[in-house]
């Protein structure tokens, strides 16, 4: 392979963070018992200067991208009609960006679903041209709304239309301003819907009006592989739109799958996404044999995930201090018609020990998911404090409180700026007076949103007078209670006795 050729394949990257230590003494009852490891895995996809796979024109094997766009025609969307031609306006938007010979769909979603474009009562999808843009742009002008919400229905209907595409990428962008309020009389539930839609395409669900449910729009997004958004006014839309389908466009690998094996002995107990947000992962299946098992993720463009896994093993017989390896951590990609160069499996290990210092560590990641999902809890605790008026005044103050002064360890500025927006004076830990009940939603729907801890600045260190001796040492504790490894340069607890990154160095206490 030439250089250029290599500069331009898609690079997928995986590093394994953890502490090795677990504890192999006995529990105070006098019985030995599973430990759990956790480990944080972060996996990068890298596209090198390659053009997004859904970018383009359609190939001569069809179209990168299938797409079908989800409008709520719902009556609530004309109260008021500003989010009705808001939608019309976002879904033209999107439209217009959409690559010559893409397959798409319009849809109308209300008790009910119907394909505005390419027409009702066809189960077909339109092939992306002037001609169809067009005419999909008139269909989608002249919406109305009525009638109720049902969104089984409309992603029933979707799936039904995609599961004829052979697109890679197969996307649904819905759009709902309320709340899922007829399913109890639908004949296609969400729950079944989504178990239906579950592995056939990615959905990214947003927001609308003050009614919108932000826990609706999660736990679409969670099961679905996507996103939730929602804008604060109407008028935001479109650029909302616009952003996220040129996203979409720069799609660099459809699917990821992690792949676990685990020695004799361990067990897989969760496989989890934690940056950058939280979505539960479910083994596909047991084609590697009953020890291995695979975990899918769709839709990566240029960015970086991390995922936790957890496993158990039990120390019984186990030789101490040594680096004994719990699991194989690889990273497969089907076939997409595009070179992937893939990164070299990497080891889960566990040193076991009989020091309560040592087995005591918790690597960064796995303290920073837990930090998040307090400050989330908080948030939720707050807000049904906040329902109950002024007999939940005093709690919801608290959890604010809470939450802010979780967000402030955390050092998540847009987490701080949402919880921000509730607080009734900066410092205060209050809830302010006259929220409405959409503010909540918009500060859910960021709780749910993770960042990686902040990496160090790159470069030369400045130059000063020469160092002391001794200067190559970890660094003492200070006021940021940080120690930085001089091997791999992992940051963690000023008291760390190992580094928590590749190397795992004894960082106190060598002779």
């Amino acid at each position: 392979m030439s250089v250029a050729e290599s500069a331009e394949e898609v690079e997928v990257t995986l590093a394994v963070g953890q502490k090795k230590e677990l504890p192999a003494v006995p529990t105070t009852g006098g019985q030995r018992r599973d430990r759990e490891m956790h480990a944080i895995l972060e996996i990068g996809v890298r596209s090198n200067g390659t053009p997004g796979l859904a970018a383009g024109a359609a190939r001569e094997a069809g179209p990168a991208l299938a797409e079908v766009l989800i409008v709520d025609t719902s009556r609530s969307m004309l109260h008021p009609d500003t989010k009705l031609h808001a939608a019309k306006d976002a879904t033209v938007a999107a439209l217009r960006l959409l690559p010559e010979g893409t397959a798409f769909a319009v849809l109308s979603g209300r008790f009910d679903a119907t394909v505005v474009h390419p027409g009702p009562g066809r189960e077909v999808m339109a092939v992306a041209g002037p001609a169809e843009r067009d005419a999909a742009e008139r269909a989608v002008r002249i919406l109305d709304a009525d009638g109720g919400t049902a969104i089984g229905h409309w992603l029933d209907l979707a799936r039904r239309l995609l599961s004829k595409q052979s697109a890679p990428v197969k996307h649904v962008l819905l759009l709902t301003d309320g709340r899922n309020e007829h399913d109890h009389r639908a004949a296609m539930r969400l729950d079944t819907a989504l178990e239906a839609c579950d592995g056939r395409f990615v959905c990214d669900a947003w927001g609308i009006g003050d009614d919108w449910d932000a826990d609706l729009l999660l736990g679409i997004t969670r099961r679905l592989h996507g996103r939730a958004g929602a804008v604060r006014r109407e008028g935001e839309l479109p650029a909302a739109y616009e952003e996220l389908v040129n996203g979409l466009l720069g799609t660099a690998v459809p699917e990821l799958r992690i792949k676990l094996t685990p020695t004799p002995g361990t067990v897989i107990r969760q496989v989890k996404q934690v940056v950058p947000s939280e979505q539960e992962l479910l083994a596909t299946g047991a084609e590697f044999g009953e020890r291995g098992a695979e975990y899918v993720t769709r839709a990566w463009g240029e960015e970086t995930r991390h995922f936790q896994v957890v496993l158990t093993a039990d120390p019984t017989g186990r030789e101490l201090g040594e680096d004994l390896q719990l699991a194989a951590v690889d990273v497969v990609v089907p076939d997409f018609g595009r070179p992937v160069r893939l990164p070299a499996p990497q080891p889960v290990l566990v040193r076991w020990t009989d020091n309560p210092l040592d087995a005591s560590r918790q690597h960064p990641g796995v303290r920073r998911h837990e930090l998040y999902q307090q400050a989330s809890a908080a948030v939720a605790r707050a807000y049904r404090a906040w329902l109950r008026r002024a007999e939940g005044g005093a709690e919801a103050d608290r959890e604010l409180a809470r939450a802010l002064s979780l967000a402030g360890e955390l050092g998540d500025a847009h987490l701080l700026a949402a919880l921000r927006r509730i607080e009734a004076e900066p410092g205060t830990g209050r809830v302010r007076e006259g929220l409405k009940d959409v503010d909540w939603q918009h500060l859910i729907l960021s709780s749910a949103m993770t960042t990686p801890p902040r990496q160090p600045a790159a470069g030369p260190p400045a130059e000063g007078p020469p160092a002391p001796p001794g200067a190559d040492d970890p660094a003492p504790a200070g006021a940021d209670e940080l120690v930085t490894c001089p091997d791999c340069q992992w940051i963690g607890p000023a008291d760390s006795v190992y580094c928590g990154g590749d190397c795992g160095r004894l960082l106190k206490g060598s002779s």
